[in-house]
């Protein structure tokens, strides 16, 4: 069986002194904030009355309104109603044959809602390589990349960390099981990208064919949270998999070492961990993840990502076994807002609505996400008059419209809707 590789850090700026990395984050946050106010019209607005110089502790920095995605995908669509920028005036970088972007992106993604995410042309963009470093992948290595290439950014940002990690990749993309799981076979993959699921699936359709597959070692998970079952299952293979938290937004946020304690927040980003009202609250409590990156191309500044985690007290001070320094966050707890991630994908509650709006036969929709044999799982209960399966047929191909994803659809009477129903519910159990 192949070795797995110290656990080392990707660089000195992982093992460096707290106070050193508040220091440097807090200088770069002012160059980026100056950057984003001559910059970006929305965010002139946004940072009205603040003076980027002023931005020297997380006091001032909480005077930044926070910025919640599904504030975002309302404030682009309304700016494209308009016939303004499609990235609602918030990015830097687009296409420069009109106001406001200086700078021309390299690509553009499309995340469910639609919301438009810019794609700048530094390698590794998205700062992946560090958690693809702790997930083991070395260089000259073969990543079999499993997450989406076409719409949403997920392929592309662990390309270009394998890229800057010296490594190939195989881009597979979603789907297409069985030819996977020979790829993987023929080409002897060293480390797996993508959802959990999807891994144990392709465990489970290699086992079922009797192929075997001696190199596959390491796997670097997210999109949904690696169950306990699943873990275990893959640990029995001796394959190493392990977490990280990003969103097309913002990048990586966090990511997972082979020491499990925690999460450790990207050396570009800063994690606030916030309550109703906006403010942080003491460490160990939970609440949503509010991050500001340090991004002139897409400078997201106190951006809620809608996500519950919690800082983990010791983290502030206490180094990790594996030497590394910075604050560290327990995971996924939850959702703070009724949008919910599914296969890596958001959906969100307009969504919902949008399908209502397209369908005027249904009379109710909501959507719940469950968990079957460890695969997320999307069921639309709907309310209609008209109750047929061409009815169903066509609400399934506009949730997969869209969503991008998959869903069952069920009737139920509408004197049996719940009253104060959610538009969705999710009914995972979040990771502990």
């Amino acid at each position: 069986m192949t070795a797995l590789p110290d656990d080392t850090p990707f660089d000195a700026l992982e093992t460096r002194p707290p106070e050193q990395r508040e220091a440097a984050f807090w200088e770069s946050l002012r160059d980026v904030a100056a950057y984003a106010k001559a910059h970006s019209p929305a965010w002139a607005q946004r940072l009205r009355g603040i003076d980027p110089r002023e931005l020297t502790d997380p006091a001032a920095l909480v005077r930044i309104p926070v910025l919640r995605k599904g504030e975002l995908l309302e404030l682009q669509r309304a700016s494209r109603a308009r016939g303004d920028d499609v990235f609602g005036g918030y990015a830097t970088i687009g296409w420069t044959t009109r106001a406001p972007h200086i700078r021309t992106a390299a690509r553009v993604f499309s995340s469910p809602g639609p919301i438009y995410e810019p794609q700048g042309h530094d390698v590794d963009y998205w700062r992946m390589a560090r958690a693809l470093h702790a997930a083991g992948l070395r260089p000259g290595e073969l990543l079999h990349n499993s997450f989406a290439y076409h719409f949403t950014p997920a392929g592309a940002m662990l390309e270009g960390a394998a890229h800057r990690l010296g490594c190939a990749v195989f881009p597979a993309g979603v789907g297409q099981t069985e030819l996977q799981v020979q790829a993987l076979a023929d080409l002897g993959a060293h480390c797996y990208a993508g959802t959990p699921s999807f891994l144990g699936i392709l465990i489970e359709r290699a086992q079922s064919l009797g192929v075997e597959l001696p190199q596959l070692r390491k796997a670097l998970v997210s999109g949904e949270a690696l169950g306990k079952d699943l873990l275990a299952r893959l640990d029995a293979l001796g394959i190493s998999a392990l977490q990280c938290y990003a969103s097309a937004d913002v990048g990586l946020i966090a990511y997972e070492t082979r020491a499990r304690d925690g999460l450790f927040v990207d050396e570009s980003v800063r994690v606030d961990i916030v309550g109703p009202d906006d403010q942080p609250v003491p460490d160990g409590e939970i609440g949503e993840v509010v991050v500001t990156v340090l991004n002139p191309d897409y400078p997201l500044m106190r951006f809620g990502t809608g996500d519950l985690s919690a800082i983990i007290p010791v983290s502030r001070h206490t180094p990790s076994p594996c030497g590394r320094t910075q604050v560290r966050i327990r995971g996924w707890l939850g959702r703070a807002d009724q949008a919910t991630k599914v296969r890596g994908l958001f959906v969100h509650p307009q969504q919902v609505h949008d399908i209502l709006r397209r369908h005027p036969q249904l009379q109710r929709a909501r959507l719940q996400v469950s968990q079957r044999n460890g695969e997320d799982h999307m069921e639309l209960l709907c309310a209609s008059q008209d109750v047929s399966a061409e009815l169903a047929q066509a609400v399934q191909q506009t949730v997969r419209d869209l969503t991008k994803l998959r869903a069952e659809v069920s009737w139920h009477p509408v004197e049996s809707w719940p009253p104060d129903a959610r538009t969705i519910t999710d009914l995972r159990q979040p990771l502990a």
